[in-house]
C-alpha cells in the first residue's frame, strides 16, 4: 500500500503504518493538549490510541495466522486510521475454513478483554466497582477503557455486514447450505440493510455512522461483485479467455515502435520477448512516463516491467486472475512450452465475464 512505513516483520508477516495513521496520532496529541493544557494528558491520549491499535494488530494476526494453517499467505498488515488491514492472498474456498479465519480476529479481542478483566480483578479494580465509579461521575482508568474498547471491537466486527468479520461469518454459514455466489448475495443484502440502518440512525444522532454506512454499503457491493466474478470464472482455463491476436516487442526496439503500435490499435500493453523468451511487459503507463523523461529513441528494455507474473493456458482462470490482481501490471503473458501464446488482461477478463453472464441470462430466459 502506498504511503506506508514498514515497522517490522513478525511471524514472517510485514507490518506497516500508513502515514495517515501518524497524522491521527498527531491530531490526537494536539487536540488533547489544546483541551487539557497538559502534556501528560496528550501523551496519555496518544498512548491509549497506540495500545488500541496494538489490539487491532493482534486482531489482524488472528486472521493471518489462522489463514496460514490453510496454506494462505498474508502479504502484509497495515495500520490505517479506520483500523487494520491484513491483505490475504485469497480467502479460503471451504466455508468452514472461511468461518474460522473470519472469527479468529474477534476471538483475539475476546482473549484480550478476558486478560484485562483478570488483571483488573487482581489489581483490586473489578469491573463491577468500575461501573459503579463511572455512574458516580469518575472517569474510567486506562485498562478499563482498553477493556471496553475490545468489547466494542468484538461487537462491531461481528455485525453480519461486509466488510466486517461478521459478514464473512454469515457468508460462510450460508455457504454450508447453498452455493458460494448465492450465499454472498444474501450476506451482501443483509450488509446493505445494516448500512441503510446506520445511515438513518446516523442522520439523526451521529454523522460518523453515515460514514460507516457508506463503508459497509461499498464493502457489500464489492463482495457481491467479486463472488459473481468468481462464479463466472470457476472451472474455466486461461486458454478460454486469453488474447491470441496481439503484438509483441523486441527488447532492442525503440520506444517509437511501441508508440506506433499503441496508436495503431486497441492494445495498451505489450509483451517484450527475445527469440520467444518473455522478458517482461511494456505498459502504457511506463511508456508514457519514459517518453516524458527522455526521447522516443530509448529502447523498450529500458522502460519495460521485468517483474511480471506469468500464466499457463491450462491453469484455472480465477487462480491466474488473482495473481494478476496482486501485480503492478494489468497484462499477464501466457506461456506454453516456453513460448508466448497469449495475453491475459484485466479488461479482457471483464469482457469475458460480461459475455458469460449475458449467455447465462439468455439460457435462463429460454428455460
Amino acid at each position: 500500500m502506498k504511503w506506508s512505513i514498514p515497522v517490522g516483520r513478525y511471524a514472517g508477516i510485514p507490518v506497516q503504518i500508513h502515514v495517515t495513521f501518524l497524522a491521527l496520532l498527531i491530531w490526537i496529541g494536539l487536540s488533547t493538549w489544546t483541551t487539557e493544557q497538559s502534556a501528560t494528558a496528550a501523551l496519555s491520549g496518544v498512548a491509549f490510541v497506540l495500545a488500541l491499535f496494538g489490539c487491532v494488530v493482534l486482531h489482524e494476526f488472528g486472521h493471518a495466522l489462522t489463514a496460514r494453517r490453510y496454506g494462505i499467505r498474508t502479504r502484509d498488515i497495515t495500520l490505517l486510521p479506520i483500523g487494520g488491514l491484513a491483505r490475504l492472498e485469497r480467502m479460503p474456498d471451504k466455508p468452514r475454513q472461511e468461518l474460522l479465519v473470519a472469527i479468529a480476529g474477534p476471538a483475539v479481542n475476546v482473549v484480550i478483554a478476558l486478560l484485562l478483566a483478570i488483571t483488573l480483578q487482581l489489581l483490586g479494580r473489578p469491573l463491577t466497582s468500575t461501573a459503579l465509579a463511572v455512574e458516580a461521575g469518575a472517569s474510567p482508568g486506562f485498562l478499563e477503557q482498553l477493556f471496553a474498547v475490545n468489547v466494542m471491537l468484538v461487537a462491531f466486527n461481528l455485525l453480519p455486514a461486509f466488510p466486517m468479520d461478521g459478514g464473512r461469518v454469515l457468508r460462510a454459514l450460508l455457504a454450508m447450505r447453498m452455493d458460494y455466489a448465492r450465499a454472498t448475495a444474501r450476506a451482501a443484502t443483509v450488509g446493505k440493510a445494516f448500512a441503510a440502518l446506520f445511515a438513518v440512525v446516523g442522520f439523526f444522532t451521529n454523522p460518523f455512522l453515515m460514514f460507516i454506512a457508506l463503508f459497509v454499503w461499498i464493502g457489500a457491493s464489492q463482495e457481491s461483485a467479486a463472488a459473481q466474478m468468481k462464479g463466472a470464472l470457476d472451472g474455466i482455463p486461461v486458454s478460454h479467455a486469453m488474447i491470441t491476436d496481439f503484438r509483441a516487442l523486441s527488447p532492442s526496439d525503440p520506444l517509437s515502435r511501441a508508440v506506433e503500435l499503441l496508436l495503431a490499435g486497441s492494445q495498451q500493453d505489450f509483451p517484450v520477448a527475445d527469440e520467444g523468451r518473455v522478458l517482461g511487459v511494456l505498459t502504457r503507463q511506463a511508456l508514457l512516463a519514459a517518453l516524458a523523461k527522455r526521447t522516443d529513441h530509448q529502447r523498450v528494455v529500458d522502460a519495460m516491467e521485468a517483474d511480471v507474473p506469468r500464466a499457463d493456458p491450462r491453469e484455472m482462470l480465477d487462480v491466474a486472475l488473482a495473481r494478476l490482481q496482486q501485480s503492478r501490471v494489468r497484462t499477464m503473458p501466457v506461456i506454453a512450452g516456453g513460448e508466448l501464446v497469449g495475453l491475459l488482461t484485466m479488461e479482457n477478463v471483464g469482457e469475458f465475464v460480461s459475455v458469460h453472464s449475458a449467455l447465462a441470462g439468455a439460457r435462463t430466459a429460454r428455460a
